[in-house]
This record gives structure tokens, sequence and C-alpha cells, in this order.
């Protein structure tokens, strides 16, 4: 685990910088799209939501990149690989292989991790 961990890291992180500088720059082109992937895709565009989510993905893509805030940059992540997932099952399942590859990788990465996340799940706080 000493040398997967970092290397599924680097490997998240350049995913999530690449494509989250393509949500700004336009260096891959994608194909047009029909139905309600094209619509959706249509609408994240013109709002300029795209900024949003690309700036979040590049953000924690360069944390983890960097190896600072490793554990705040996999909070983020997981919130949009939720989104990304909720986008392939519900208007694109035919490429649906390429999220859960990048789950998997997420899931590499944030395992030995997971102590950190663990106050999250208290069933009531107490002020």
């Amino acid at each position: 685990m000493r040398i997967i961990h970092p290397i599924a890291r680097v490997l998240l992180g350049l995913i999530f910088g690449v494509l989250g500088l393509n949500g700004f720059l336009w260096f891959l082109k994608a194909p047009p799209m029909a139905g309600p992937a094209g619509e959706f895709q249509t609408a994240i565009t013109v709002s300029h939501f795209i900024w949003f989510t690309s700036g979040a993905q590049v953000l924690a893509g360069v944390l983890l990149l960097i190896n600072r805030y490793v554990v705040f940059a996999i909070f983020m992540l997981a919130a949009i690989l939720a989104n990304i997932l909720a986008y392939h099952i519900t208007m694109m399942p035919s490429t649906i292989v390429l999220a859960l590859l990048t789950v998997a990788i997420w899931l590499v990465v944030a395992w030995p991790l997971r102590a950190y996340f663990a106050p999250l799940f208290v069933p009531k706080a107490s002020l």
C-alpha cells in the first residue's frame, strides 16, 4: 500500500486536474450529445455552472498532486464523483465504466484516510 496509495493519489490528481482545466480551456472536444445528456451539458455550459464545477475539480486535483490537504480534496471529490455517477446512471449509462474506474481509484486513495472521516458519522452531535 505504500506504493499504490501515492500512485493512485497522483493519478486521481491528474484526472481531475486535467479534466477540470478542460472546463476552462476546452482542449478536449466532446462529440455533440443528444437527448437529456446534451440538454444538461448545454445548460451547465450556458449558465457558466461548468466554471464552478471545473474550478472545484482543479483545486482538488492540485491538492492531491502537491500532497497537501488531501483529506479535504478527497471530501470535495466525493461530492463531485457522486454527481458524475448520477449523470452517468441517469443520462449516459453506456459510458459509466470510466466513472466507476475513477471511483475505484478514489476508494484506493480514501480508504487509508477513513479515520479522518469518522467524526462525520456521529449519530447525534452534542454542543
